[in-house]
Parts: C-alpha cells; structure tokens; sequence
C-alpha cells in the first residue's frame, strides 16, 4: 500500500512559521503558523513517522524494538505484520481477517492506494511462486545501464579483475565528477539484491571526493559485468529451515593507501542469504589474526540483531548460531579468557565476542578457505573462483525450478 501525500499528515510539535504563499491575501507584514508538516520542513519525515506510529499503536500494533519501522499485532487469530518506509508499506501475516481490518482501518485515517499484491517495491521486484519469493533488480539495473550509456557494451565477466588495489593516486581528476557520483549512488541501491558486486562497489564508493579515470573505469567494468548478468536475484525458498548460520572473513592490510583490512561477512537463514556486508575496518590491523577477530565482532553484532528481529517475527532461534571462520588462532582467542600482550588492544572486542558464546548464542566452527563463500566480500577473485563463490550465495538467474 501507498500513503498519499504522507508528509501533510505530520502534526507539529515545534512552533514553524512560513511567508503566505503566492496567491493567498492576508494582512501585511503577517506570517503562517503551520499546524502540519509541509513537504521540503526538515521536520516533516520526523512529524509523519509520528502520526503513523500514534495511529497504529490504536489498533494494538506495537513497534518493534530491533527495527522501529516494523510493526506487529499477535491475535488468537494469528499475526499481522507491517513494514514502513516512507509512505510505502509491506503488509503481510497468517491472519487475513486481521489484514483487512488493518487495510479499513489505515484508508479511515490516510489517503491510501491499495497496489494488490506485493511485486515491485522500492525498485526491487518480486515475484511469487508456491516455492518461496525472488528478489531481482532488473529494471533497475537496465536503467543504469542506459544512464551510463554502455546499452550496446560487451559484457565483463567479473565485476573487477583479479589483484586489482586503487589508491587516491590513480589515473587524473575527472573534469566533473557528477556521473560517477550517480552511478556509485546508484550501484550501492543495487546491492540490495546484488551481493556479488558488493566488494568492488565498496572500493569504488571510497573516491567519490575526489574519482579519477582509474576509479571511473572500475564503475564501466561493473556495470558492464550486470549488463551480462541482468536478471541476477535471490532466491527465498518456502521450504527453507529458519535456522540462521554466518561467514565471517577478511582480508588484512588488503589497502595500500593505509593499509587497512577489509571486513567480509554474510548470513544465511537456513539456505537463503539474508545478510551480507563489505567493508572497510575503521582502524589498521598490526596482524592477520585482529582482522579477522574484527570482522568476527561485526559479524556477531549483525547475528545478534537478526536473532532478535526473527524474535520479533516469533521465528526464535533454539540453538547458538553457528558462526564459521577460516582463522584458526582468532577462535581459540575468542575462547580464551585469558588477556596477552598481542589481545589487550582489541579487550573490548574479545569480551564481546566471548560474552555471546557464554550465553549460548554463538557456536565458533572453523572452517577452510575454499570452503569460505564471505571470500567474496574481501578481495578480487579470478572467474573460475568467482563463480564458485556465488554458487554458495544462491544468486541465481531466476527462480530455480
């Protein structure tokens, strides 16, 4: 469903006053008090997301506390749930009186359009079938295509090539850096549906300062990798165990401007890829070994925010999170209580991670490198490897039969 016009149902709780408008006769040298929000009032998201979660709360919803977007109504009926952003919403449940109801009771309140069934949102589009939902971004993608001009392009078979680094060096200025603003702006949306084009998207999106030819080069080779692989999706199947389990991995002093590590993960709720991240570490690594205990730390961070949403969803998790990782010394660190001179740096983060494994939410499991699917998120791999690691994601062309 949509809210039209959603900003002008904002009521205002700070004093905003405006010129009268062209075309509106009142005193001179008065002014507007604005009752409501107006769209462009830097006020008017905060005032609107107000109104909506006061007038849900009316028919029993609660927001969730892991994500205040999402709301949830449990009945003897069954469950209803509602997913806002902006003045576009998810609903969806196993309680169909419920929906309606909810669907009567938001067009009493709002000017809302009912769009049917869920099949394209926020540019994503999905389509459903009796063995689960997939996620693709082809539209979207074939109008960045287009943007950039490279429609009649060959095409690239990995998004970057293999040992490739860039650094603020690289190449000359750019004369006018807006395009390859755009296309980076564009191609980090087109992450959502895209892990295979994280990493490099990651590097490429560290020079929007100051791009040079190099770096927009790069960008062409992207998006000439998505013309040939245009209806790349993901998969969700209906029959998948809700059981989650995560890859941690990085890639140390991987940078050769300040040689910082890159921080690769990804988790899997029973087969389908829920979560996944690429990402420069904020503070340089003196070893291998705090990379990837790092990267463990962020990854636990992420699975301990989706126990607690699937929580919210009442899909609970009855056993530790099985969390697996190809550096042997950073596990026996994580189940090591005792503190050393190479450890007492990153204490915080040794403390975090091993409170979690006291309390049973994570299970350490070591495992090889080839056998690593986050091995994606942290380095160039060569097209043989390359397609490997997208086999273990589950990205697929469409739906599989």
């Amino acid at each position: 469903m949509d809210v039209k016009n959603a900003f002008l149902n904002g009521e205002l709780e700070e004093e905003v006053y405006m010129r009268p408008p062209p075309g509106y006769t009142c005193q001179e040298n008065k002014v507007c008090r604005l009752r409501k929000a107006l769209y462009g009032l830097k006020q008017a998201p905060r005032a609107w997301f107000s109104k909506f979660h006061k007038t849900i709360t009316k028919l029993n919803f609660s927001s969730s506390a892991h994500d205040s977007a999402l709301f949830t109504r449990k009945t003897d009926n069954g469950t209803v749930v509602l997913l806002l952003y902006v003045d576009d919403m998810i609903i969806t449940g196993d309680d169909s009186i419920g929906i309606e109801e909810l669907k009567q009771f938001l067009c009493q309140h709002f000017e809302m359009k009912d769009l049917g069934p869920l099949s394209y949102f926020l540019g994503i589009e999905v389509l459903t079938s009796s063995d689960g939902l997939f996620l693709s971004q082809a539209k979207y993608a074939s109008d960045l295509i287009s943007r950039a001009g490279l429609t009649d392009c060959k095409i690239e078979h990995t998004p970057l090539e293999p040992n490739v680094r860039f650094t603020p060096q690289d190449g000359t200025l750019l004369n006018d850096a807006t395009l390859y603003r755009q296309l980076v702006g564009s191609l980090i949306y087109l992450t959502v549906t895209r892990p295979d084009i994280s990493y490099v998207v990651h590097l490429v999106s560290q020079f929007m300062s100051a791009p040079r030819t190099t770096h927009y080069a790069a960008v062409l080779r992207i998006i000439r990798y998505i013309k040939g692989t245009l209806f790349y999706g993901l998969h969700y199947s209906a029959t998948s165990p809700l059981i989650l389990r995560a890859y941690s991995d990085a890639d140390w002093a991987g940078d050769p401007s300040d040689r910082r590590s890159t921080t690769g993960f990804c988790i899997f709720l029973g087969d389908s890829l829920i979560s996944w991240r690429s990402k420069k570490q904020t503070l340089t690594a003196r070893s291998s070994t705090e990379a990837e205990y790092r990267a463990l730390a962020d990854t636990t961070s992420e699975i301990l925010w989706l126990r607690w949403l699937l929580s919210d969803l009442e899909t609970f998790q009855p056993s530790p999170t099985d969390l697996y990782c190809d550096n042997r010394s950073a596990i026996q660190i994580a189940h090591n209580d005792v503190f050393h001179e190479r450890t007492k740096h990153i204490e915080i983060d040794c403390h975090f991670i091993r409170q979690h494994l006291l309390r049973g939410e994570l299970h350490l499991i070591s495992i090889g490198t080839l056998d690593q699917p986050a091995d994606l998120f942290t380095k160039p791999h060569s097209p043989g490897r390359f397609r490997t690691l997208l086999s273990k994601l589950k990205l697929f062309t469409a739906p599989p039969t």
